[in-house]
């Protein structure tokens, strides 16, 4: 019999309001453009993207010029500490986007959001490669458990 107290009704019906969250702010981003201008409006909205998952997934908001989001894709799902990420899929689909930027970010199911090596290293690729058709990188956003951290703020970008 499920109770109140059972972990696995309890974790079933905190996704579910997870998920109808997402879509009420989905609906609302789609009737009126949304803009990522700042860095914490940025967390709080991946947040709730990927902040829940139990595998890593690669996200890429796709902008305009004035930062309002055209779309927001989940370009690649990994393992419990990692996710194959391709620049060239995500320069195609920037340009099918026409987006003049991207924000980039990925979870880390550990909880821990401390970038590594080879974040910092994908980041560098994507943002050489997005350059050279004139899409801008504003971000790289790790999220962790509670925490994240953000390249702009640290000027890796």
């Amino acid at each position: 019999m499920l109770t109140r107290n059972n972990p696995v009704k309890r974790n079933t019906t905190e996704q579910r309001i997870i998920a109808m969250a997402i879509r009420l702010l989905e609906k609302k981003l789609k009737t009126k453009p949304f803009s990522f201008t700042t860095s914490e409006n940025t967390k709080n909205y991946l947040r709730l993207q990927l902040e829940r998952l139990e595998h890593e997934a690669f996200m890429v908001l796709f902008l305009d010029n004035q930062h309002r989001l055209i779309a927001c894709e989940t370009v690649s799902i990994g393992t419990i500490n990692q996710t194959p990420v391709y620049p060239r899929e995500i320069v195609k689909t920037a340009l099918s986007h026409n987006a003049a930027a991207v924000v980039v970010a990925h979870n880390h199911p550990s909880g821990v959001a401390e970038p590594s090596a080879a974040d910092r290293h994908i980041t560098k690729h994507l943002q050489d490669a997005l350059s050279l058709v004139e899409v801008r990188t504003l971000d790289h956003i790790v999220l962790g458990h509670g925490e994240s951290v953000s390249f702009a703020e640290r000027g890796w970008l």
